[in-house]
């Protein structure tokens, strides 16, 4: 009697999954390189990305933001994990890209589609909408991947634990109920926990803000910086504002509630939400310093200088939240556990507890 304890993604799977994510990565890339021809120089789409008004070389519109170069890096970045190990690291790699993807993408699927872009170049609206949705069957196909593809965990019997199963004198050794049973690559305690607490805060913070500004203006407003509107509108591929920040804080605490939980997927969920959030706040930081926001620190209102404060916060949070979960997991230690031992070929070899004597005649070809 054999089990398999290989868990993860079939081959075929992650073969998939690294094509959809570098299709994916290609479409951005495309669009990066679209906006640094038509920029006047090529700095200008740097202080676009941070947040500045920078007009581009001709009479069109921006189509990317300081999410686009992360969704590249992000995208090769679970590609490699897909194409090196089979593990659940590289199912959650693929899980966290399909779920930022889809999230951050579709707004764009009504945004691009309203009225008041209709006075930018033909096709190039049409053309955005198409990339936005293409990269949104790209997560969907992930998702299928990824679920279509795990391999069956191996099973025990429970009623068998902490003994030995033997067929033809070999002992496949049962794991005892005390010891660990941990799914390869999941956080450990302590890494975990630190995971929590900094995409919690990090999340809470920018969420309270948001209930702050839904509280402040009235509906009609916050819902343009919600849905879309004219008057938000910064960048063909970029989402509104304020969904933005709320994507953010809810893959901020789902990272923190699957690290809480170590689950297996929680080291690249976290690690994701890391880098968009230290890139968010850092963005805002450094627009901050070019326009001179810092310098006057002290002598800004109160809500100017707690809104810098929550800035710096999830930048650093983001940051360490980066550096923890990039940390080594618990290992795979599954061929240890469910190793095969022989005894009875060779004197040497010893009965182990709980197995039955050898055959008096092993079996043809032993």
């Amino acid at each position: 009697m054999s089990t398999s304890n290989k868990s993860g993604l079939s081959g075929g799977a992650r073969g998939i999954g690294a094509l959809a994510c570098l299709l994916m990565a290609l479409l951005s890339a495309g669009w990066i390189i679209r906006d640094l021809d038509i920029a006047q120089q090529p700095a200008d789409l740097w202080w676009t990305w941070l947040g500045e008004a920078r007009r581009p070389g001709e009479f069109t519109a921006w189509a990317t933001s300081a999410l686009d170069p992360l969704l590249v890096l992000g995208a090769l970045a679970a590609g490699g994990a897909a194409l090196r190990a089979a593990s659940s690291v590289a199912s959650g790699a693929l899980l966290a890209l399909a779920a930022a993807t889809a999230l951050l993408r579709l707004p764009l699927l009504w945004v691009l589609g309203a009225s008041w872009l209709q006075g930018l170049e033909s096709g190039l609206t049409g053309r955005a909408r198409l990339t936005a949705g293409t990269q949104l069957a790209l997560a969907v196909v992930l998702v299928v991947a990824v679920a279509a593809g795990r391999r069956p965990d191996g099973r025990t019997d429970r009623g068998l634990r902490g003994m030995a199963r033997t067929a033809y004198g070999v002992v496949h050794r049962v794991p005892y109920d005390g010891e660990s049973t941990a799914v390869p690559g999941r956080p450990r305690k302590g890494p975990a926990r630190t995971l929590g607490v900094l995409l919690g805060a990090a999340g809470l913070s920018i969420a309270a803000w948001e209930v702050h500004w839904w509280l402040r203006l009235d509906w009609e407003t916050y819902r343009k910086g919600l849905l879309g509107d004219a008057s938000v509108f910064r960048a063909l591929l970029q989402p509104p504002v304020h969904w933005q920040v709320v994507v953010l804080a809810l893959l901020a605490l789902g990272g923190a509630a699957a690290a809480l939980r170590r689950a297996s997927w929680a080291r690249p969920a976290a690690m994701a939400a890391g880098a968009l959030l230290f890139a968010q706040a850092a963005a805002a930081l450094a627009f901050a310093g070019s326009t001179g926001q810092l310098d006057r620190l002290p002598v800004l209102p109160g809500q100017a200088q707690l809104e810098l404060g929550t800035m710096l916060l999830v930048a650093v949070a983001g940051l360490a939240a980066v550096v923890v979960a990039a940390r080594p997991g618990v290992p795979d230690e599954s061929r240890d556990a469910d190793g095969a031992v022989a005894y009875g070929a060779s004197p040497a070899a010893e009965r182990p507890p709980h197995a039955p004597p050898p055959p008096s005649t092993l079996p043809p070809g032993w």
